[in-house]
Order: structure tokens, then C-alpha cells, then sequence
């Protein structure tokens, strides 16, 4: 019998890859970190038994957490990513040529070590804009008074460690962070599972208290339970398909826009269009 991985989102439903063997596996103090080599998808990473990405279809993901909110940015320099301890999140957005630094602040050492040893492809670690920091993010956001252009909370599911990165005493920290005209978005589950929708509903009702502008979009990801993933947009005042942000998104074709494997314009505008069923959970 083949080796399989399975993580199950509801009772015995769930996903299944083929493994051909594991090639890290540690135990931290704060969860366990496992990286595999799968039969389809290249090296898998997961996080105490739920997938964090795959060589194959991690750049969905990262391109949508990154660059929604940098282009909805008139001109994005300073950026903090909470979480995103793999490098692909911090890697697209330093395809921006506006960046000068990006804090990374990634609780666990490990993931990080797991990606460059078995995902060297994933992140960009040596950029020199680049710091990263290896901190509580809930803690690291009690200092910083108006001091970042784009927050990114690329956290992993409301378990352990990242459960209070969905509550909304985090997100009035990351409000006071943020400058005046501060863009902020977080990953925020599945809309298809059930159990994720109180999380969800945890950070749009604090946000709507916080934000002048709060939106959910969607991306696709095959190896994330069902597929479809929901991520949160909040600014301080920056529409995220207005014209110029959409300027600034056509713009981006001649300088890295053909590097992308999945964002463009027509994504970024139809990645808003929510399902009715989405809506609800969120109104």
C-alpha cells in the first residue's frame, strides 16, 4: 500500500497526497513542523498535520497575499509580514521596486530552516531588504506606532499559536501600526468549512469596527481544504479595485508582471465577486 498524507477538515472528508518519503520532521515548542516528498505536488510542508503549501501550487497563494494589498498601495516601502515563515509571501513582495525593508516576523525558526533547506526555491532569504525576526507577531505589533505601509498576517489556521491572530484585540494593534493610508490583509480559511466561519466572522466584524474599507476576496488552491481560500482586505481608506489602484495594476506587466503564474488585473477585480453563500457568512 502506498504512503499517503491525509488531513481531514470534517470528520473522515479531506485531502489526500501520495508520499514518497518525509524528508524533515521536528517537534518545537510550538508545533510540529514536517516536510514531504509527494508523488505530484513536489515537497509538501505542513504544520501539525495541516498543509502550509507545496512547491507546485504555492505561488497562488503568495502572489494573492502579496500583491492585492501592494498595488492597492500608491507606494508601499514598509511592510510587515506576521508569519509567512516559508519566504513566499516576503518574496513577491519584494518584486516591488518601492520596498525598502520588509519585517518578517516568524514565530517558529524551523519553518523557516524547513523552507531553505527543502524549498530553496520558495523564498528570497538573501535579500538585503529583507529582516527577519524571529518573534511572537502578536507581541511584535505592541510597539510600532504608525510605522507601515502594507501589513501582510500570513498565519497559519486558528490553532496553537495562531489562534489569536483571528481576535480583535491583534487587529486594533495592527490599526495602530498601519499609517494613515495603511493597507492591510490576512488570510482568513475556507468558506466551505463550517468550523472556519466563526474565525472569519471574528475578523470582518473587527475590522468593520476598525477600517473605513473592508473586503473579502477569494483564491484557489488545490492542496487548501475545498480548494477555495478567503482572504481579507482592510485600509485606511484605499477602494482596492478603484482606477488607481487598476493603473497601477496594468503598470505591473512591464516591470514583473510576466514573472506571475496566477495574479493579473482580471484576477485581482474578480477575486471581490463573492458567491452569495460567502457573502452571508460575512454580513
Amino acid at each position: 500500500m502506498p504512503i499517503q498524507y491525509n488531513e481531514y477538515y470534517n470528520e473522515q472528508t479531506g485531502l489526500t497526497v501520495g508520499l514518497k518519503k518525509q524528508l524533515f520532521h521536528e517537534q518545537t515548542p510550538y508545533q510540529l513542523v514536517e516536510v514531504f516528498e509527494t508523488d505530484t505536488w513536489g515537497n509538501l510542508m505542513t504544520i501539525d498535520g495541516m498543509v502550509m503549501l507545496s512547491e507546485r501550487d504555492e505561488f497562488v497563494y503568495h502572489e494573492m497575499m502579496a500583491h492585492v494589498a501592494m498595488f492597492s498601495h500608491p507606494k508601499p516601502e514598509s511592510i510587515l509580514i506576521i508569519g509567512g515563515g516559508d519566504g513566499g509571501t516576503a518574496r513577491e513582495v519584494l518584486k516591488h521596486h518601492s520596498v525598502k525593508k520588509v519585517d518578517m516576523v516568524e514565530i517558529d525558526e524551523a519553518v523557516v530552516r524547513a523552507s531553505k533547506l527543502h524549498m530553496p526555491d520558495v523564498g528570497d532569504f538573501e535579500n538585503p531588504k529583507l529582516n527577519v525576526l524571529y518573534e511572537n507577531g502578536l507581541t511584535f505589533v505592541d510597539g510600532p506606532e504608525a510605522e507601515y505601509d502594507v501589513i501582510i498576517i500570513d498565519g497559519s489556521d486558528p490553532v496553537g499559536p495562531a489562534v489569536d491572530l483571528f481576535k480583535k484585540d491583534f487587529y486594533e494593534k495592527c490599526h495602530r501600526s498601519l499609517k494613515d493610508n495603511g493597507v492591510l490583509v490576512s488570510q482568513t480559511e475556507s468558506p466551505f468549512v463550517e468550523s472556519y466561519h466563526e474565525s472569519i466572522k471574528s475578523v470582518f466584524g473587527a475590522c468593520n469596527e476598525l477600517y473605513p474599507v473592508t473586503e473579502m476576496f477569494l483564491a484557489f488552491i488545490p492542496l487548501y481544504p475545498t480548494g477555495m481560500w478567503s482572504m481579507m482586505f482592510a485600509s485606511k481608506g484605499i477602494e482596492p479595485i478603484s482606477d488607481e489602484v487598476m493603473q497601477r495594476v496594468g503598470a505591473a506587466h512591464e516591470t514583473f508582471g510576466k514573472e506571475l503564474k496566477y495574479y493579473n488585473k482580471e484576477i485581482h477585480i474578480g477575486s471581490f465577486a463573492l458567491p452569495n453563500f460567502v457573502k452571508a457568512i460575512i454580513r
